[in-house]
């Protein structure tokens, strides 16, 4: 066999492990999206006062029984964001979003929607915001951690953005395409019944 046969044949198969993965990140992002919108129609607004804020395997994370029973095992080492926060007379850890885990402010009040145990957004923050420089007096360096949550965080942004969107579209009677589905619907209607009169 010649060594560019060989080659033909690496190059195919990488194509189709890399179609492969493609379509696998664009359902597991659909089914992401679906979930949050969901998230987001369920959520409540409520008024908290953060305590604490770190990034804790869920295991350690002090989360209720339930949720860790639903949870499959493979997620019980994985890092979240945990806030704990007073809620009116109770206090709760609480998974935090990734894209606003920055905004929330330690030892400060804040307005944030909420679904189940999980904060979605912060509306408006009471207190001052400490950041880590300020706490230690030093700047730190970013591993490389930090950055991969950097960059999650700016895709949750993303993410949330396009649910806005979409939020806005369906209001406004668009489809995902954007098409205004409503007045298609009103047209199709208009003819069926002047078709019915002719």
């Amino acid at each position: 066999m010649h060594w560019w046969i060989i080659v033909l044949i690496v190059l195919a198969v990488l194509a189709i492990l890399l179609f492969v993965l493609y379509r696998f990140g664009n359902k597991l992002q659909e089914r992401q999206l679906s979930q949050k919108e969901q998230m987001m129609e369920a959520a409540q607004p409520a008024t908290m006062l953060i305590i604490d804020k770190k990034v804790l395997p869920m295991k350690d994370a002090g989360l209720p029984k339930i949720v860790m029973e639903q949870a499959p095992k493979r997620y019980h080492k994985a890092k979240l964001p945990i806030v704990k926060a007073k809620i009116g007379s109770t206090i709760q850890n609480m998974i935090c979003d990734d894209a606003i885990f920055d905004q929330v402010p330690t030892k400060g009040e804040v307005k944030a929607m909420i679904s189940g145990i999980y904060i979605l957004s912060v509306k408006s923050v009471r207190g001052k915001k400490v950041t880590v420089e300020e706490e230690t007096g030093k700047k730190k360096k970013k591993g490389f951690r930090s950055k991969m949550r950097e960059r999650q965080a700016n895709y949750q942004r993303q993410l949330n953005d396009q649910l806005l969107a979409r939020k806005q579209n369906k209001e406004l009677g668009y489809d995902t395409k954007g098409n205004k589905e409503a007045s298609k619907k009103a047209k199709e209607r208009a003819k069926k019944i002047t078709d019915g009169l002719n």
